[in-house]
C-alpha cells in the first residue's frame, strides 16, 4: 500500500488528480487543483475578506434564498479530475441541487464570486476566469476590495465578457439573476473599519 503523498509532495507533481487530492493528509493549507497542478492557496483570507464574504452572503441569502443555495469557501468545486476549485461564494438553482455532492459540487455552479486581493489578482482575473469559462460557469463576479468595485462577467460561447464595473451607489443587478440587487455601497457599510 502507497503512503499518501503530502501537499508539498504534490505540489512538484504535474498529473494530480482529485483523488489524490482528497486523498493529501490534513495539513492546514488550502489548495486548487489547475490543470492537474496542485496550487497552494496562501496567504489565508484576511478578516477584511471575510467580512466582506460574510456581507455579501448574507445579502444572497436575504434576497435569492428561495430559488438559490450560496455556499462560501472552502468548498471543492469539481470542474472535472484535474480541475477543482474554491471559490469564495458560489450560487445553485435548486433545481440543480443534484450538483452538490457529499465531497463538493460536482460541476460548474450558476454563478461562481472571488474577493480579490493583491496577491490573488493573476489568478482570480487570468487562471480563474479561463477555467471557469472552460467549465461552463455562466456568470462569473470578481469584488475588488482594494476599489471596492465588483466586475460582472458573462459567458458568450467559450469565453466571458464583461458586462458592467460596479461601485458605489450603481445598483448591480444580472439578466441570469433577477432576485440579486444591491449597491457596492450596500455590502461595504456593514463592514467596519479595521485597524492596519
Amino acid at each position: 500500500m502507497n503512503p499518501k503523498k503530502t501537499g508539498e509532495q504534490l505540489l512538484r507533481e504535474s498529473n494530480v488528480t482529485y483523488e489524490m487530492y482528497a486523498d493529501m493528509p490534513e495539513d492546514g493549507k488550502r489548495y486548487e487543483v489547475a490543470d492537474g497542478q496542485l496550487e497552494l492557496m496562501s496567504p489565508v483570507p484576511t478578516p477584511f475578506h471575510q467580512l466582506i464574504s460574510n456581507e455579501l452572503q448574507l445579502i444572497l441569502n436575504s434576497s435569492c434564498r428561495n430559488d438559490y443555495i450560496i455556499f462560501s469557501a472552502p468548498l471543492d468545486v469539481i470542474f472535472s479530475d484535474r480541475e477543482v476549485r474554491q471559490p469564495d461564494l458560489l450560487m445553485i438553482h435548486r433545481s440543480r441541487l443534484s450538483i452538490v455532492g457529499k465531497r463538493g459540487i460536482n460541476g460548474a455552479p450558476d454563478l461562481v464570486v472571488e474577493i480579490m486581493s493583491d496577491h490573488s489578482r493573476r489568478r482570480d482575473k487570468l487562471h480563474k476566469t479561463k477555467a471557469y469559462a472552460k467549465y461552463g460557469v455562466p456568470e462569473y463576479w470578481i469584488i475588488d476590495m482594494t476599489s471596492s468595485t465588483l466586475e460582472q462577467y458573462s459567458l458568450h460561447g467559450a469565453v466571458y465578457e464583461l458586462i458592467e464595473l460596479y461601485a458605489e451607489e450603481e445598483a448591480i443587478r444580472s439578466d441570469k439573476f433577477p432576485c440579486v440587487s444591491f449597491s457596492m455601497r450596500q455590502l461595504m457599510q456593514e463592514i467596519p473599519d479595521l485597524p492596519d
